[in-house]
């Protein structure tokens, strides 16, 4: 980053004196202008769209320029993550004493208030000056807001919700239908359906907090007029300590008590926390009977959930509980298609099955996998193909040249008929499952070493003549039925896709 920024220094002094020798003066937006030459040279293209395309500038006065962000959130990421690159950009420009200041677009939650916007100095700790506004919708002056942020203790917060979570960007597949299902008539009905509380759980990385997000995101769209607030179970329990510290629980109470939607990321990080589960208690009780909507999301099941009080796991399945599951192959391929084109990316079919196949575990390392591959791609400019995603995928999973095993065939073959292994291995005569059956010996026959006994021990301990009987009846149907030889083609390249 260092040395393009150095290598953009001659371009922009260089400027500098010509603006000056001309007599002109420097204004907002050619200082800014100037300073996204910069950031744009040192950022990766999506980056700068999502962060940098939505500032304005609003002013120049005395080295002191003002930009306009558009949220409370978008304010803390710049001032996260890019606050050293836009402190150097603005001193290259400007010159040494320059400084940088936001004007941060606050939501007002009552419908008779538009937006406002506050001042505040770029990595500074000063109190912004600013006038004192009303609260959200139903909570008054003086009652604390939990959400502080230092200098900003007067200011009524945005909802925390991430905008680039939205249902537009979050794939549906049978792992997450019924949940993506519930939360989308929520959204519409916010309080006002069957699904209050609405309760996702799932393991890690599977989209919980994309699809929460994503709910609150569409409330707002939908219902301009209502209060929503994003929180982890981590924060409220910090935000509690912090109030018992302060004296003012009543305050931290009356708060969320007033909200009309309360999304609370990990609940069963409330475990063991006897006094903050009191606290929960009260405030999901007053929601929950004024008609509001709570959404919960969890890593288990609400029966699972351990150490927390029976009174408020009871009211976790109230309304709804819906799991999200590892993805299927074929939504495995839509989110990477789909995250592929988010990063402008055009990879081919083989590349993106390659991938889909080695990383099933979940969406995050699904992402993770893709970035990888793009990373490689940039630093030793190669194209991204098969050969490229081979390499990559050798240091991102420990699994990505794993031995065929039987384990690993009966898998691939009863996702693809969208079968469990254990009715695989049962005794079930249904037509779908012993056609799932023998195709999976088959290949466990043709692509292991396993012996027939062995093969039948792994589908409920047949006998090696069952193994004999299902290859010979696949065989026979691939010279006969063409859908059934494609399915066999299909697998036979999913399957051995991985050992290359």
């Amino acid at each position: 980053m260092n040395s393009k920024l150095y290598r953009s220094n001659q371009h922009i002094e260089n400027q500098r004196n010509k603006m000056s020798m001309s007599g002109q003066q420097f204004n907002a937006e050619s200082v800014w202008a100037n300073c996204l030459k910069i950031i744009k040279d040192n950022l990766p293209p999506q980056s700068y769209k999502t962060w940098f395309d939505p500032i304005k500038s609003v002013k120049l006065e005395n080295k002191i320029l003002t930009i306009q962000v558009p949220s409370q959130f978008f304010y803390e990421w710049l001032e996260e993550h890019y606050v050293t690159l836009l402190q150097k950009t603005l001193k290259q420009v400007l010159g040494v004493g320059s400084k940088l200041e936001y004007s941060i677009i606050v939501e007002n939650s009552t419908p008779t208030n538009g937006p406002y916007t506050i001042n505040v100095p770029t990595g500074s700790g000063k109190k912004p000056v600013t006038n004192e506004v009303n609260l959200p919708l139903n909570v008054t002056n003086n009652i604390k807001n939990p959400f502080i942020i230092p200098g900003l203790r007067k200011i009524p917060i945005d909802s925390q919700l991430n905008p680039k979570y939205t249902f537009d960007n979050f794939i549906e597949g049978e792992c997450n239908r019924l949940a993506r299902g519930a939360g989308w008539a929520v959204a519409h009905n916010p309080g006002g359906t069957a699904y209050n509380p609405l309760m996702i759980f799932g393991g890690v990385g599977l989209g919980k907090t994309h699809l929460v997000h994503a709910i609150g995101n569409l409330i707002k769209q939908v219902n301009k007029n209502k209060t929503v607030i994003y929180v982890s179970a981590e924060r409220f329990v910090n935000q509690y300590v912090e109030s018992v510290k302060a004296n003012n629980q009543n305050d931290f109470v009356n708060f969320y008590q007033s909200l009309d939607v309360l999304i609370v990321d990990d609940i069963h990080q409330l475990s063991q926390k006897t006094r903050t589960q009191e606290i929960f208690f009260t405030i999901f009780n007053q929601l929950h009977q004024s008609g509001k909507q709570i959404i919960l999301t969890s890593d288990k099941a609400p029966k699972d959930i351990k150490d927390v009080d029976e009174r408020l796991l009871s009211r976790f399945k109230w309304g709804l509980s819906a799991d999200l599951s590892i993805p299927d192959f074929e939504t495995r391929i839509a989110i990477l298609e789909n995250k592929a084109y988010e990063s402008g990316l055009s990879l081919h079919r083989e590349v993106v099955e390659y991938i889909a196949h080695n990383v099933d575990n979940n969406i995050r390392e699904i992402e993770g996998a893709l970035i990888s591959l793009l990373a490689q791609s940039s630093l030793n400019r190669k194209e991204i193909d098969l050969d490229l995603a081979k390499q990559m995928m050798k240091n991102f999973v420990k699994n990505a040249t794993r031995e065929i095993s039987i384990d690993y065939i009966q898998k691939l073959v009863c996702d693809f008929y969208n079968v469990s292994v254990d009715s695989v291995k049962s005794k079930t005569r249904k037509r779908e499952i012993v056609q799932a059956r023998q195709i999976a010996m088959y290949f466990a026959k043709d692509l292991t070493k396993a012996s027939l006994k062995n093969i039948g021990t792994h589908f409920g301990n047949r006998d090696h003549s069952t193994v004999i009987h299902a290859c010979q009846t696949v065989n026979d149907l691939i010279d006969t039925d063409k859908k059934f030889r494609h399915d066999v083609e299909e697998l036979n390249k999913r399957i051995r896709i991985n050992t290359y």
